[in-house]
């Protein structure tokens, strides 16, 4: 798969939700994984995370929506159960993205939702844990930016290979001058 992801958590409380996540994103080969605004110890969290994940990929801390950053052209995606968000399902995942979750009880901040380039949702009929959630948008940009077989089509049917890749010509790019 090309590109890359990272993801996050704004004001998550529980220390098992996050460990629950952080392993998720281990497990389906996340770049990095932030918290902001978290108050919770990685020694708590190692509990849910029994894979170790702080020694296998980068865990950033940002005390505020303001501090957070992220690499160049990584867009922000906002995950919130809220009107005006784009369904899961029919989302283009950018190649560069880091997706954001809100803590339980509670949503992404205003300050979060205006720091977002995009805003998904998953199409339910209300919350459901942070962990899971976090999980459901990874495997579908797994499924969407990963090159796999297409889906059979019924339940006797076998899947359909994907074409063989076909190289083309060598396409040589010059940088245009200035006159």
């Amino acid at each position: 798969m090309r590109g890359y992801f990272g993801i996050g958590v704004e004001g998550i409380s529980k220390a098992m939700n996050l460990g629950n996540l952080l392993r998720s994103a281990h497990a389906f080969g996340a770049s990095f994984f932030f918290t902001v605004a978290a108050d919770i110890s990685e020694r708590s969290m190692r509990h849910a995370d029994t894979s170790d994940a702080p020694d296998h990929l980068p865990v950033y801390r940002f005390d505020s929506v303001g501090e957070l950053t992220l690499p160049r052209r990584c867009q922000l995606v906002g995950v919130e159960l809220t009107d005006g968000a784009e369904e899961l399902p029919s989302f283009w995942h950018p190649p560069a993205a880091a997706y954001v979750l809100g803590p339980e009880k509670g949503s992404l901040s205003p300050k979060m939702l205006a720091r977002c380039d995009k805003v998904v949702k998953i199409p339910m009929k209300f919350c459901i844990n942070v962990g899971t959630a976090g999980a459901i948008v990874m495997y579908d940009r797994l499924l969407a930016r990963g090159r796999f077989d297409r889906r059979a089509t019924g339940s006797l049917a076998k899947p359909e290979p994907r074409p063989a890749h076909v190289h083309g010509p060598q396409i040589i790019r010059s940088r245009r001058r200035a006159d």
